[in-house]
């Protein structure tokens, strides 16, 4: 049997191990690798591949299961979360790009659809290489994370108008809105389906599918979603990626949501490096060393138009400006539903081979920069800042419930919160039931707002900015909480306090191990990460249950933080309580069991009378009875039909007893 695409399939793989081995030897970011990949392989490369169109088929699959696995990651509840971000962070960006890089196309005598229609390709970053680089650092939930991620769903979301607007740009179509409402329409079909299937339809058809225990018909009923529904948005003129997106989003609002996301990611990682292959498949090498000043330029140009336009955008959410900046860094290269949107583009006679070729190659340098500029975006977004502002920000945007920080109060020995998350409310809700004075810095200015009005003494800023510190008396202050989910802003926050106060105690939430040494190193007195603490507790409970005396407990957990978690790094130990630490446990059960029984040798008998230690071999150490716990046991207790009785005894003997108090 001749199968063309498994070939093309095996040169592909082959020579993507090599390269990407290669670029992990050289400390090179693997996207790059898989272009590179594509370059090699492709028709103006080496020529090892003859039918792109076959690639092209894998990397569509590819992009549907990655909008599909981003849609379940973010539920509808999420989304509504974040729904500002979404919408005016993303409607800034995306129409500001537009706007400028149609006004640069039309000076150079491009026509108004085309203009706009390069506009529409280069507003688009991508949502592959961004959120993967976001999650190398463990940047995902940092504010800049989380404002890239909004503008990120608002760009994945607009492609499908862009496309649907592809044929209008030509000005060949009739009734431009008829076909702008038929638009609306399908859209609002498209929004019914996903909320009525995600309410009624999709848990249900899980619930039963869950229920086979068959870990096939679970992973085949996934995907038959996920395909079902793009299928559907592709049947109404829609994108498949969109219609993967809105799949997702329907398996986010069921219990099974994370268990589809580890089933489907493995087939992710795979298609999707086959559409890195096959973006660089398309690029003619030749072209791009005979027009390179050219293509720099014009790579220039659209790294700083679109920086400049996503920082506004945060800008206007009311971050700092060095968030902003941080956004406007990560969203400067074109995206991978460019390259989908560019084919409407051929398709309609809007771009012409020569646009093509600039389109791509301008895209494949910004794609390739990016993890290099990732590299050094805190420093550049640092220096940005200070040059602009100064040692300190000002806060931007004055509308806080028409209130200044000012009008927070004058405190002493008191906790500094840095960071309102779950982690920051938490200590918060702590000092407020110890009565221990306390301030909180937070940089989303809609939660400074609504906390405002909830009486919280919070702050709107950067706390990286001794000015900000200085306002919250951070000299004065006992301890210092950083809780945030910026691994580098922390450092800075820590070096900043440090340059105001030696005294002050600053403890910090990680998120991981390896960020430790580096908090310690510029100041931090303490370090719990959030991996290790968990392991610990887990554990401790795990001692309880087998009846580990609690100051043995207390002292194993207090060993292995002292010495910095090193026993969970290497299970060798390091001496002490950890290395002499055993589980000399008798052979005892405790157990709590319910009196069903009416038998009348037991119950409403006192304990002198029943014998329980001569007949079972067990000792009961507490009752509770009618929701009161009675401890004192002794030969005048009386068993009642109904009681929940602890006991002690031996495993056999206590399910011995077990079984005579469930008979009738």
């Amino acid at each position: 049997m001749d199968l063309p695409i498994l070939e093309d399939v095996v040169i592909i793989l082959g020579l993507a191990v090599v390269v990407i081995l290669l670029f992990q030897r050289l400390k090179l970011p693997t996207i790059l690798g898989f272009l590179i990949t594509g370059v090699i392989a492709g028709p103006y490369g080496f020529s090892l591949i003859n039918d792109i169109h076959n690639i092209e088929m894998l990397a569509e699959i590819g992009v549907i299961l990655l909008l599909f696995i981003i849609g379940i990651e973010f539920s509808l509840r999420r989304l509504a979360l974040i729904k500002r971000t979404i919408l005016v962070g993303g409607a800034m960006q995306v129409f500001g790009s537009i706007v400028l890089i149609a006004a640069i196309m039309r000076m150079v005598n491009d026509t108004f659809g085309e203009s706009v229609f390069v506009g529409f390709l280069i507003a688009l970053s991508s949502t592959a290489i961004v959120l993967k680089l976001l999650q190398d650092k463990g940047e995902i939930y940092s504010p800049h994370g989380k404002v890239a991620l909004g503008i990120l769903i608002f760009q994945d979301i607009v492609v499908v108008p862009m496309m649907l607007l592809a044929p209008l740009l030509t000005g060949k179509v009739d009734d431009v809105g008829f076909q702008l409402l038929l638009m609306l329409l399908k859209g609002l079909l498209v929004i019914a389906v996903v909320l009525i299937s995600a309410r009624y339809f999709v848990p249900r058809l899980l619930y039963m599918v869950a229920q086979t225990k068959s870990k096939e018909l679970f992973i085949l009923s996934i995907i038959a979603i996920c395909f079902i529904v793009a299928w559907l948005t592709s049947s109404l003129g829609l994108s498949l990626a969109l219609g993967a997106f809105m799949a997702g989003l329907i398996i986010s609002e069921s219990e099974y949501s994370y268990q589809a996301t580890s089933n489907i990611l493995p087939f992710r990682e795979i298609f999707t490096s086959f559409f890195f292959v096959s973006i660089g498949m398309l690029l003619d090498f030749n072209f791009l060393l005979r027009h390179l000043p050219l293509i720099v330029v014009f790579t220039f140009f659209t790294f700083l138009i679109k920086a400049l336009v996503a920082t506004f955008a945060a800008r206007i959410l009311q971050y700092p400006l060095r968030t902003a900046i941080l956004t406007g860094i990560s969203l400067f290269q074109v995206g991978e539903f460019a390259f989908i949107l560019s084919k409407a583009g051929i398709t309609y006679g809007l771009l012409t081979p020569t646009t093509y070729q600039y389109f791509l190659s301008v895209s494949l340098l910004t794609m390739a920069l990016t993890p290099f500029v990732f590299q050094y975006a805190q420093r550049i977004a640092s220096f940005v800042s200070l040059k602009l502002v100064g040692k300190h920000e000002a806060i931007p945007f004055e509308t806080l419930n028409q209130q200044t920080n000012d009008d927070l109060p004058e405190l002493d020995d008191h906790i500094v919160i840095i960071g309102f998350g779950i982690n920051g409310r938490n200590v918060a809700k702590a000092a407020r039931y110890a009565h221990i004075p306390y301030t909180i810095i937070e940089m989303n200015a809609v939660t400074v707002k609504k906390e405002r009005q909830h009486g919280e003494p919070i702050l709107f800023g950067d706390a990286v900015h001794a000015m900000i510190l200085s306002h919250v008396n951070v000299h004065k202050a006992r301890v210092v909480v950083i809780a945030i989910s910026d691994p580098d802003a922390t450092k800075r926050i820590i070096a900043a306090i440090r340059q105001i106060s030696d005294k002050v105690h600053i403890i910090v939430r990680t998120r991981f191990v390896e960020e430790m040494k580096e908090n310690f190193m510029v100041g931090a007195d303490e370090v719990i990460p959030e991996e290790f603490e968990t392991s610990i507790e887990i554990f401790t409970r795990v001692l309880s249950k087998y009846l580990m005396p609690r100051d043995e407990i207390e002292r194993f957990t207090q060993q292995i933080r002292s010495d910095n978690y090193d026993m969970l790094r290497s299970m060798q130990g390091s001496g002490g309580v950890i290395s002499n630490l055993s589980a000399d446990l008798p052979d005892i059960e405790v157990a709590s069991l319910r009196v069903f029984t009416n038998d009348a040798s037991i119950i409403n008998l006192p304990l002198s009378e029943i014998n329980l230690r001569l007949r079972f071999g067990i000792t009961i150490v507490a009752i509770k009875r009618e929701g009161n716990t009675i401890l004192d046991i002794n030969a005048k207790t009386i068993l009642k039909q109904g009681d929940i009785v602890y006991v002690v005894g031996k495993p056999d003997d206590v399910f011995r007893f077990g079984n005579f108090l469930k008979a009738e």
